[in-house]
């Protein structure tokens, strides 16, 4: 449950009867972005972009939406909105949120699918265009394998696994998944298939075994739709919105509501861009107590939590930042970099300040490690969580060499001090002592999990780790996670620790749009540090990238083009260390 408290409660107990109705518009296109961060450098700027909307932005705007008495309806248009399953699961969240507090929710979309089905199961006005798309018809999940293309290339990927589950790899060195890979991820998809099968019927009044028979149908009309109960009426949109204006003729439509203004400053002259210079470094809100919000959105490296790091390492100087919570969406990465992170956020744990992390659509590996010292976890049920594994690995470039007529030689002091050469696979003996070595962060990572869940784990910890993966819901079964919520509750928590509002809470660092990001304050460094974070970009993704773009896997349609993209992304961790903690790369036809 949604537990916001709100100075609306205190305004609508003054407000007059005569206040002005207010009708909540969200018109979502897009991703929702986690973190907000823009690329603000000048070979990219387009200087009339705007700041994207985080989900941070939304479920804020939402919560005081609930809370507000002069909000008599929320209306969410999503047809060209491209949301997660956590998003999806945390924004419907609100909407029951909503419904019982005895607001209309009203859903339009031009297409019903998984996504819009579980989010329109939350609104007691869900409308379909009359011609819409009907594509209900399950989850299925499509991993790709790239051995065969790194064969041709003359790549051979030489990988060590910690625990049976721990796939991450195999889609380097084979052509399928291995029996324990193809086992996890049956009951992961078996798993989401029962969450959006049992919330569609509890939302609707159907029985799930009604929501199943109609999914294996593979394919019905939007009339069919409503004739089974899945939606509440069929209109275009010009119609929709004359019901609306008709049924809330004296309301406010705002679709701004408890909003950021997501297009910047406007400039019309030397005074407005004067104005923006120097405004740029100051804090909104500077003198008030909140809670800082920061997040770590996908794989780990070194170069990917370096901001991170300085972020709660700066906050902990901020004598406002009363509370922590660590939106983590992140399938792991470097064991290193991992264990950096951990470290900054048990520093903030050291200064006895609420910490909560709040799990976006995967954190898993790595993404646990970091999450584990929480004081307490937040899941959504779709999460993919757990992870908990260790995976050796390099890519062996001799062939590819060779085809480019490219050979090596190698003098060395130190019998291993090749271990990690491009030229050559692992030796029996590199193998030995790499194994040994992940053995300890293996080791390493039980510990952090042990010390930081404690008696609230559920058994038997090496039962659920070996690189086994969990569902949010699994997760909660056996003490992985503390609570099945969303980043809006993670808030709530921390600030009632805090004995703050949740509604004070700010993303850190503040979202800016491009013209904005131009002109901040160049990040100060933490004086406290001599040596800092840094990271290298990765030369052995720079190498692999270069394959795809010659084997043309760019041109590949966007879903594959984005599960190629996340295992480059992977890689880059790969290049700074050889010891991982990351988890599977599911890809759900959602």
């Amino acid at each position: 449950m949604i537990k916001l408290l709100s100075p609306w409660l205190l305004a609508a107990a003054i407000s007059t009867a005569s206040a002005k109705p207010i009708v909540a518009v969200y018109d979502l296109q897009g991703p929702l972005s986690e973190s907000g961060i823009s690329d603000t450098s000048l070979l990219s700027m387009d200087l009339e972009a705007t700041r994207p909307l985080t989900l941070f932005d939304l479920t804020q705007s939402l919560g005081q939406a609930v809370d507000d008495s002069d909000v008599k309806a929320i209306v969410m248009d999503v047809d060209d909105a491209s949301l997660g399953l956590a998003q999806i699961q945390e924004l419907r969240g609100h909407l029951l949120a909503a419904r019982e507090a005895g607001k209309d929710v009203w859903l339009y979309s031009d297409a019903y699918n998984n996504g819009t089905a579980l989010l329109g199961s939350a609104a007691n006005h869900f409308v379909l265009m009359p011609e819409g798309d009907v594509s209900f018809s399950g989850i299925s999940a499509e991993s790709m394998y790239f051995k065969g293309m790194l064969d041709k290339a003359g790549i051979v990927a030489d990988v060590i696994h910690i625990g049976d589950f721990k796939s991450f790899g195999e889609e380097f060195y084979r052509t399928g998944p291995s029996e324990f890979a193809e086992k996890q991820t049956n009951e992961l998809i078996g798993g989401i298939f029962d969450q959006l099968t049992s919330d569609v019927a509890s939302g609707r009044e159907l029985t799930t075994e009604k929501v199943v028979s109609l999914i294996d149908r593979g394919t019905f009309t939007p009339e069919e739709a409503k004739e089974a109960g899945l939606i509440d009426d069929l209109k275009y949109r010009t119609d929709f919105n004359k019901e609306l204006k008709e049924k809330y003729s004296t309301a406010d439509f705002d679709d701004k509501y408890a909003l950021p203004d997501l297009d910047g400053p406007e400039i019309d002259g030397f005074f407005d861009l004067f104005k923006l210079m120097m405004d740029a470094g100051k804090d909104k809100g500077a003198n008030d107590d909140y809670v800082a919000v920061v997040v770590l959105d996908g794989a780990i490296t070194s170069q990917s939590i370096a901001p991170v790091r300085k972020e709660i390492l700066g906050l902990l100087k901020d004598e406002n930042a009363k509370a922590l919570v660590l939106r983590v969406n992140s399938p792991g990465g470097s064991a290193l970099a991992s264990e950096v992170l951990w470290e900054a956020t048990d520093e903030w744990k050291a200064a006895d300040r609420p910490f909560a992390v709040s799990m976006g659509g995967v954190a898993a590996s790595g993404g646990y490690y970091v999450a584990s010292g929480a004081e307490r976890i937040f899941a959504e049920p779709g999460t993919i969580t757990g992870s908990i594994g260790v995976v050796g690995m390099k890519l062996v470039m001799a062939g590819a060499m060779e085809k480019l007529g490219i050979t090596t030689h190698t003098i060395q002091r130190g019998q291993y001090a090749d271990a990690m050469s491009m030229s050559e696979p692992f030796t029996p003996e590199e193998s030995k002592l790499v194994r040994e070595s992940m053995l300890d962060v293996y080791g390493t990572f039980k510990k952090r999990i042990t010390d930081g869940r404690g008696d609230r784990l559920k058994g038997d910890l090496e039962g659920m780790a070996g690189g086994r993966v969990f569902t949010g819901a699994k997760a909660l079964e056996l003490g992985l996670v503390d609570e099945l919520g969303g980043l809006s509750d993670a808030i709530a928590w921390v600030a009632e620790k805090a004995e703050i509002e949740s509604e004070n809470a700010q993303l850190k660092p503040e979202p800016k749009s491009m013209l904005e990001g131009l002109f901040a304050q160049p990040e100060k460094k933490n004086d406290d540090e001599i040596v800092r974070m840094e990271g290298p970009p990765s030369a052995t993704s720079a190498a692999i990238r270069a394959v795809v773009r010659e084997a043309g896997l760019i041109a590949l349609p966007a879903p594959a083009r984005a599960s190629v993209e996340s295992a480059l992304n992977r890689l880059d961790a790969i290049g700074e260390s050889k010891v991982q903690l990351i988890g599977p790369d599911l890809r759900f036809h959602w």
